[in-house]
């Protein structure tokens, strides 16, 4: 803030009354500066902001602030009232308001201002220095940083701060919809949350959590664990606000949220984007499953850190799966964080291509894959001329699937140096048929190959040009040469046995694959075996003219992952009374999350009673995945669910087989939940207590699991 801030921009004997007043005599300092062009509509700037959210911070702060065409520069104002003045914050008036502009779209600078200042606001020396300065030029000094408060200033003036301890959860998936403005109103709620002491009995106002989720490209995990947090948040008392990544984009918690906060919680199944922002923390770093079955527990461990001030050290920036694992990783695990990496960033392709590609058989029949390019002969009134579009646009999305799978494998563990020679690595694939096995092999590589160049010296001079120049090209030439010369034979090679096997699966073979992934698909609900049964079946879709056995593998996954939501929500219809309330309007919403093809719509069922969902899911899913093989199903698009029904192959042998699975399913669900409520019950009557009920997890309303 060295030049947001002078002395001319501070009021140490601040007259106003009322907030308006004190924003215009502070903005008039700013015209006068000549930082706002236009006073009046600044201040109206100013109140609009103002009325989305009152800006009084605990402690006897306002920030007043928003972002105006009519600001030329952040700047920053500094007013200090003898009276106090009323910025609603609950413990009362503000004798201490600083009122931030910022120029239109500059987020990044609004941001930055609120970040610094609220790290400033928790040091309770420098809201003492700032109530016992005299002077304008020191306060200005003290607000930039050029000059420490000193120890022990005396603050007799000083209002009383009431402490506000945060924890902040950051996971690493579907993104939030609100905007940097929405984001910037919580530190109206946690920018003032200083002096920080630890969360305990002596500690003033509630604990404050900022939560988040990250999870491959489905958005059901990303928001399951956000949404279970939250409700575990608000029965611990706890202030809860998230940050979800997800496949889409996130809207970044604002700095002053993070810096106010004690302890961070990362719930995420792929890497957490700009984690080096928590370092410093109590941390607790699990899974995004976690953040799903037990949010009570992990915010508890974390408030427990953050008691004993256990912290993590301040990382480097690190690779994006750097940034999201913990140190002791071992190999295994990085590897699989790597990959999903890729895969995340692989789906939607998968998912566009793959339906463009089945709509345009549906409307211009199975021949349209030898249509002239659209470009040459294109009739807008005829449909297979549509047909051929959706179809070669397909294609087209298709093309990108294994250098996307490749480069961003590669991003996963070398950053963005890795995307050049993963992308390089990914094509030549395709162009030697390696497939995806080679996109695999290649994004691996090319990975290595640039964190072993980043590895080597280089003189200061040359490394301006290393992350554009020198990086890409070597690392291309040698991921280039390897796969040429080296391995890419080999790979083409298995990739080809593989495709043949595929072919040649027929009768029993045939069956037993589709038991296989059907029992996958179910066995984690969306989580990293569900995700390799997803991704071997549309790497077999993923060309042009796929073969029909891939197409039949793909029918039978698809089917398989619709089971146990429908299951469950057919269970919570016809024997309500084995569930509580909460889980039977989550099946309300597994009818839609099922017949979507949206497998986590049962994780929460999994989450309160694993032994029993878990198992009857994955019987339930074998027996749709052998039976859609026996029938001869085929489908042509990765997603879906009866929503692409039109474009499967023997459709109503198709629906059995997901009707099968459900019954299976919902019955086996419905045998072992009765003999678990009968036992309670003979428990119950033995020990001369009838229907005792089973207890609830803390923080929760769902039983536990006998």
């Amino acid at each position: 803030m060295s030049e947001m801030i002078t002395a001319d921009l501070v009021d140490l004997d601040l007259s106003a009354e009322t907030k308006e007043a004190a924003a215009r005599a502070l903005a008039e300092r700013m015209a006068a500066k000549g930082r706002v062009t236009d006073l009046d509509g600044f201040l109206a700037d100013v109140a609009a902001r103002e009325a989305q959210m009152p800006t009084g911070l605990d402690g006897g702060i306002g920030i007043p602030h928003c972002r105006s065409e009519h600001v030329t520069e952040p700047t920053l104002a500094f007013g200090r009232s003898a009276a106090g003045i009323d910025f609603g914050a609950p413990d009362g008036p503000a004798d201490l308001i600083f009122l931030i502009a910022a120029p239109a779209g500059a987020d990044d600078a609004h941001l930055t201002i609120l970040s610094s200042l609220a790290r400033q606001l928790m040091n309770a020396e420098f809201t003492s220095a700032l109530r016992a300065v005299d002077d304008a030029t020191a306060a200005a000094a003290l607000i930039r940083g050029d000059e420490s408060p000193v120890a022990g200033a005396t603050s007799a003036a000083a209002a009383p701060a009431t402490t506000a301890t945060g924890v902040t959860s950051a996971t690493g998936a579907a993104a939030a919809a609100e905007d940097s403005q929405d984001s910037q109103d919580s530190v109206a709620g946690w920018a003032g949350a200083a002096p920080h002491t630890p969360p305990g009995p002596t500690r003033a106002g509630p604990v404050r959590v900022v939560a988040g989720t990250s999870s491959p490209p489905r958005i059901a995990p990303t928001q399951k664990a956000a949404e279970s947090l939250e409700n575990a948040g608000r029965a611990a008392g706890v202030e809860l606000v998230v940050e979800t990544q997800g496949s889409a984009g996130f809207t970044r918690l604002d700095p002053a949220v993070v810096a106010a906060a004690d302890g961070v919680i990362f719930a995420h199944d792929v890497p957490v984007r700009d984690k080096d922002r928590f370092a410093g923390k109590p941390t607790v770093d699990v899974g995004v499953k976690a953040g799903i079955n037990r949010p009570t527990e992990l915010i508890s461990e974390v408030r427990g850190k953050a008691e004993r001030g256990e912290v993590t050290a301040g990382a480097a920036p690190g690779t994006p799966v750097e940034r999201s694992g913990t140190s002791g990783e071992g190999y295994g695990t990085m590897l699989r964080k790597w990959l999903m990496s890729g895969v995340s960033y692989m789906v939607p392709f998968v998912a566009a291509g793959g339906l463009l590609i089945a709509l345009g058989f549906a409307i211009g029949g199975y021949q349209i894959n030898k249509a002239p390019s659209v470009m040459d002969h294109f009739v807008w009134t005829q449909a297979d001329s549509w047909g051929a579009l959706l179809f070669q646009i397909g294609g087209v999305a298709f093309g990108f699937l294994v250098p996307v799978l490749a480069g961003y494998i590669a991003y996963g563990m070398a950053d963005r140096p890795g995307i050049v020679p993963g992308f390089v690595g990914g094509a030549i694939s395709l162009t030697i048929n390696a497939g995806f096995l080679g996109g695999l092999a290649a994004g691996l590589i090319a990975g290595g190959v640039v964190i072993g160049i980043q590895k080597v010296r280089i003189p200061a001079a040359l490394r301006g040009i290393m992350p554009v120049v020198v990086i890409p090209l070597i690392s291309a030439a040698i991921v280039g040469f390897l796969m040429f010369v080296v391995i890419g034979k080999p790979i083409a090679s298995a990739q080809k046995g593989m495709t043949d096997w595929l072919n040649g699966l027929t009768g029993s073979n045939a069956v037993l694959l589709g038991a296989l992934l059907g029992l996958m698909m179910c066995f984690d609900l969306g989580g990293p075996v569900n995700k390799v049964a997803y991704t071997f079946a549309t790497a077999g879709i993923a060309v042009a003219s796929p073969s029909d056995s891939a197409m039949k593998i793909m029918a039978a996954v698809m089917a398989a992952g619709m089971v146990p939501p429908l299951a469950m929500a057919l269970a919570t219809t016809v024997r309500g009374r084995l569930f509580t309330a909460t889980e039977r309007e989550n099946g309300k919403a597994a009818w839609v999350l099922g017949a979507s093809f949206i497998s986590e719509g049962a994780i929460p069922f999994a989450a309160a009673d694993p032994l029993r969902v878990i198992p009857s899911a994955m019987a339930g899913g074998a027996v749709t995945g052998a039976l859609s093989m026996t029938f001869g199903a085929t489908l042509r698009a990765p997603h879906g669910g009866i929503f692409v029904v039109p474009l499967i192959g023997n459709p109503f042998l198709y629906l059995i087989a997901i009707a099968a699975g459900v019954c299976v399913t919902t019955a086996l669900v419905v045998v072992l939940k009765g003999m678990r409520k009968q036992a309670s019950a003979d428990r119950g009557a033995g020990e001369g207590v009838a229907d005792t009920p089973i207890a609830p997890k803390a923080g929760t309303t769902e039983p536990v699991a006998a």
